[in-house]
């Protein structure tokens, strides 16, 4: 019996390349010219010191100010705080995430061992931060239009979804504590699970003594969010 030892790291990357190099192709539509950056791109930092993070944070900006302008473009009689609703429902991280898993990132993202066993495949944070690297990656090597069409192609379904801009929950809740003339809401943190990478929020919301519902998230701001909304839609019963 002839015994064949493991592929190395290094030798399993290779074999693997390929794919990544197609699927990056099929997804960006055009051929990526070097597959380094994308790499980190797709990298937590539980795999390697070079991770995702500087691109995320480039893939953020970009991010916005495509959809920024977009809105700019596409709502041209709302006023800034409509278009800032609209623009902060599209760049929220679980819309981000939910754009990574409908273009297939989960096979191709590289996650620690204790990473994926905490379930980082899944999550919304990393997920998130991912699809925003690979954005600026595609950026850095194609430029700022490529960007932008992939972008409008991405979200198309999404930028069109409400016929009137969002109102965020927090300020809704907000405004019909005040008509009502009720305290402000306070949120406060009930519970935080999970690690570090990948942590779930509990808040609960509550107007004085009148009302209380709660929420969770993957970060405060979101579990803020789903309380908000929760204890709306029991005020509106």
């Amino acid at each position: 019996m002839v015994h064949r030892r493991a592929l190395e790291p290094d030798r399993r990357r290779l074999l693997s390349t390929p794919t990544l190099a197609d699927w990056l192709a099929k997804t960006f539509g055009r051929k990526p010219a070097a597959l380094s950056s994308y790499e980190r791109a797709l990298t937590h930092g539980s795999q390697a010191a070079d991770n995702y993070e500087r691109l995320e944070f480039l893939g953020d900006r970009v991010l916005g100010l495509c959809i920024a302008e977009w809105l700019f473009e596409r709502f041209p009689q709302e006023p800034e705080g409509a278009l800032s609703r609209r623009l902060n429902a599209l760049v929220t991280g679980p819309v981000c995430a939910e754009v990574a898993r409908e273009m297939g990132v989960v096979p191709h993202l590289r996650l620690g061992k204790q990473a994926r066993d905490d379930g980082a495949a899944d999550s919304d944070n990393v997920l998130g931060d991912v699809m925003e690297a690979l954005i600026g990656a595609f950026y850095l090597e194609q430029g700022l239009e490529a960007a932008r069409d992939f972008i409008r192609k991405a979200w198309s379904d999404r930028v069109d979804i409400h016929a009137k801009a969002p109102k965020h929950p927090k300020s809704a809740l907000q405004e019909w504590a005040a008509a009502q003339n009720r305290r402000a809401p306070e949120y406060e943190v009930v519970d935080r699970s999970g690690p570090n990478h990948s942590p779930r929020f509990t808040v609960k919301v509550a107007i004085g003594k009148f009302a209380e519902a709660t929420g969770e998230g993957t970060s405060k701001q979101e579990a803020e969010t789903e309380a908000a909304e929760a204890l709306l839609k029991q005020l509106e019963k």
